[in-house]
């Protein structure tokens, strides 16, 4: 009897697989999506029917299997091991690449200092790329431009690492003013550089071209692509005709690259930098003395105008600065000690907006500065004129209170306009010319034409008479100054030099002569024919 009932159980439990294997494809998918339900949403995770699967065993094949990215449990080990994982880039292979491997491995002391100068930045450079996806081997680019020197400018006025040129600057948002120049900036110049590229890269949807637009411009290399296209040549970097520093421009960021991925094979040595932030930002609340911001965080004046290069015065103005770069460890011992400070004002300088056009003298004397600090201070050239609506940087006074406002540090500007000197010269009287029509036609006061001339302000001059005028003249015409335009006849002209002062150079009859100091230079015009020969000195 018991085996009978034995057999009846094992007839049930057949026909119950059996009524399981003929379930449809369907039917078994929803009872799957039951059972997920149940175990991730409101239903009990057991209380799902079981699923078991249908038609007859396969063998796995090689097109279901799917080859995973295997996630990397350590840390990379500095960043010199984090930027080698993101390298992303096409290698470029030639004599160039082979010739700047030897040039830099030829020059370890220069390496060295490049690769410790980038200590400050790596992180912070190679924490944006990988936000952004990009290709690490991009954080190796102020090695090319700048050798990782914020305060580097190029002949073409290309500042900061990243070298940025002023138009450019303006178009990707740094601030140009009298009171910081964020091409130098490490955060703004970073992002710029990374917005600019990442343009680049959209546009021709290749780095090496991306690359070479950087150094060269964008138009540059769509014209040099569009004459490949016309002559049915590549397009590639290196089918391009370009400029020899373009040529050269990628095959050093390639050599850099080849010795971060294998220093030992070119005998370079590279020196720690750690994988974590070397700095952090710190809010600015108040105007701050550059030097005193330094001493509250506890570190030298040259590694804090090494993280905040942007600020080339004396003062830091929070409207426009709010925030500073401080090393990671300093950034608590500046708050804490900026918090205690008692010992006075926080800034000795200010900004001060010119209310008319005035020279260095009147603005030096308004402002309490001698003449000589004033212009070293502010970049003011010599014989120039401050026009109106100028920012300058002057002594705080302890009656002023107030910081700077956010619309001067926004929009500071300093402009100048050559001051005006007298040329003295002689006009022929005509007939009935007087002192009265003489300073009608020049645009003078009578009184001083009678005074030049040592007659009355109702004196008829003889016709053919040579009256002296003091006529107002540019000392340095702003539109001649580096443009390759001639002055006009008459008219002092302008020889600039490098790193020298402005120099007034006598045009055709014109002479200069030196005026004591104090007054201003008068210009004599002489007769046609030359000057007089000198005499000699016995």
């Amino acid at each position: 009897m018991k085996f009978i009932a034995a057999a009846c159980l094992a007839g049930s439990l057949l026909l119950a697989g059996c009524a399981g294997t003929t379930t449809s494809s369907s039917s078994g998918t929803s009872a799957q999506s039951a059972a997920t339900t149940g175990s991730t949403g409101s239903k009990v995770a057991g209380s799902a029917a079981p699923v078991y699967p249908g038609g007859p065993l396969t063998p796995i094949t090689s097109s279901e299997t799917r080859s995973q990215s295997v996630v990397t449990l350590a840390p990379p080990a500095d960043m010199w091991d984090r930027i080698r994982r993101g390298f992303k880039m096409p290698n470029l292979e030639s004599d160039l690449v082979r010739d700047r491997e030897q040039w830099y491995a030829s020059r370890p002391d220069y390496i060295q200092r490049m690769t410790e100068r980038s200590n400050k930045y790596m992180f912070h450079i190679v924490e944006e790329l990988e936000r952004r996806n990009m290709p690490t081997e991009l954080a190796l680019l102020p090695y090319i431009e700048s050798a990782f020197n914020p305060q580097a400018i190029s002949s073409a006025r290309a500042a900061g690492m990243w070298q940025f040129m002023p138009a450019t600057g303006t178009d990707f948002d740094l601030k140009q003013n009298v009171f910081r120049d964020d091409r130098r900036d490490v955060l703004a110049s970073t992002r710029a550089a990374l917005d600019y590229l990442q343009k680049l890269y959209g546009m021709f949807g290749d780095w090496q071209l991306a690359l070479a637009a950087y150094n060269w411009g964008e138009g540059s290399v769509s014209r040099a692509i569009a004459k490949n296209q016309r002559l049915g040549l590549p397009t590639s970097y290196s089918d391009l005709s370009m400029p020899a520093e373009t040529r050269l421009y990628v095959p050093k960021l390639q050599a850099v690259k080849n010795i971060v991925a294998n220093p030992q094979a070119f005998n370079a040595e590279l020196p720690l930098i750690a994988n974590h932030p070397y700095f952090q930002t710190v809010t600015l609340t108040r105007d701050l003395d550059v030097e005193l911001a330094a001493k509250l965080a506890d570190v030298r004046i040259e590694d804090f105008r090494a993280l905040n290069p942007a600020a080339h015065k004396p003062v830091l103005i929070a409207a426009g600065t709010p925030q500073i770069l401080l090393p990671w460890d300093n950034a608590a011992v500046f708050q804490r000690n900026f918090d205690a400070y008692s010992q006075g004002q926080y800034a000795s300088w200010t900004a001060w907006v010119v209310p008319n056009t005035m020279t260095v003298a009147d603005a030096a004397q308004r402002s309490g500065m001698s003449e000589a600090d004033l212009r070293a201070l502010n970049n003011v050239p010599p014989r120039m004129l401050i026009k109106a609506g100028s920012t300058l940087i002057v002594p705080r006074g302890a009656r002023v209170k107030e910081d700077v406002t956010a619309l001067v540090a926004d929009s500071g500007h300093l402009s100048f306009q050559p001051e005006i000197v007298n040329r003295r010269t002689t006009v022929k009287a005509g007939r009935n010319d007087s002192v009265a029509s003489i300073a009608r036609r020049y645009k003078l006061q009578p009184a001083n034409v009678a005074e030049w001339n040592d007659v009355k302000p109702n004196h008829a001059f003889k016709r053919g008479y040579s009256v002296v005028v003091y006529l107002p003249v540019r000392a340095a015409a702003q539109t001649h100054v580096g443009s390759g335009a001639a002055p006009a006849r008459g008219r002092a002209a302008v020889a600039a030099t490098r790193g020298g002062p402005v120099k007034a150079v006598a045009a055709r009859g014109v002479t200069v002569v030196k005026s004591p100091a104090g007054k201003q230079a008068q210009i004599v015009r002489e007769k046609r024919g030359g000057t007089p020969s000198k005499k000699k000195k016995h």
